[in-house]
């Protein structure tokens, strides 16, 4: 039984353990990400939007290369290919925030 209890309380301060380090990685790429957005505005404000529209392209162009049906047998090559992962990757970035950056005290 006290194996037991003691398993227990290893998981539980695991799990709580990976979930701080969890959210410090989560506030750093949010604190990350403003500090991006703030220096490239303070540089050249029409630079930052104009930046800001060329990265909605690219992830549009993903977005429709991710969700559209392909013919059968075809992969993606080329910009398409580039396009997909980095949409993928700015879409699980975004969950990670969603349900990590929440609980970082700096919102």
């Amino acid at each position: 039984m006290a194996k037991g209890i003691g398993e227990f309380l290893l998981e539980t301060a695991g799990e709580a353990v990976a979930e701080m380090v969890l959210t410090v990685l989560a506030c750093a790429l949010l604190a990350g990400l403003v500090l991006i957005a703030y220096l490239s505005w303070s540089f050249s404000p029409r630079l930052s939007v104009a930046g800001a529209g060329l990265l909605s392209l690219f992830l549009a162009h993903g977005a429709w290369g991710t969700f559209r049906d392909r013919a059968k047998g075809r992969r993606r090559r080329g910009i398409a290919a580039v396009t997909t992962a980095g949409f993928t990757l700015t879409a699980v970035t975004a969950v990670f925030l969603v349900l990590y950056a929440g609980g970082c005290g700096c919102l």
